[in-house]
């Protein structure tokens, strides 16, 4: 259903760094470098920054964020580890998320300018099917 996203950022070299850090546990990596945006991805460019000079931070009200598949929950763990390492704060620590319809593993992260990036897993037999 969707091709690829775009993130803003105000800083294109250290947001550049930071999801390269961030995003490898994911098997994510940077695939494309411009002038003012940079790609990541498997094979092609799925996850963009464009540089954005003089953006506001993002405001952790907009209720806006992006929701990337790992295979594992160690790669969910890694995520957010290598994320706050990389200067990103911890919107949600890893863990079991148990919902009336689907239990997941995630990890919710805020970059250097706000965006918010969560990684999922869903264990083994942990979707429920609706009745």
């Amino acid at each position: 259903m969707i091709d690829h996203i775009s993130v803003g950022v105000s800083d294109l070299e250290r947001s550049a760094r930071f999801y390269e850090a961030t995003l490898a546990p994911l098997g994510l990596g940077k695939l494309v470098t411009r002038p003012t945006t940079v790609g990541f991805g498997k094979r092609y460019p799925e996850l963009w920054i464009n540089l954005r000079p003089g953006m506001p931070p993002v405001v952790s009200e907009s209720g806006c964020h992006i929701c990337l598949r790992a295979k594992s929950e160690s790669e969910v763990d890694a995520f957010h580890k290598e994320a706050l390492g990389a200067g990103g704060e911890s919107d949600g620590v890893p863990g079991l998320r148990p919902h009336d319809r689907v239990r997941y593993y995630a990890a919710f992260i805020r970059d250097p300018d706000g965006n918010r990036i969560e990684a999922v897993t869903f264990p083994a037999g942990d979707i429920v099917t609706p009745r």
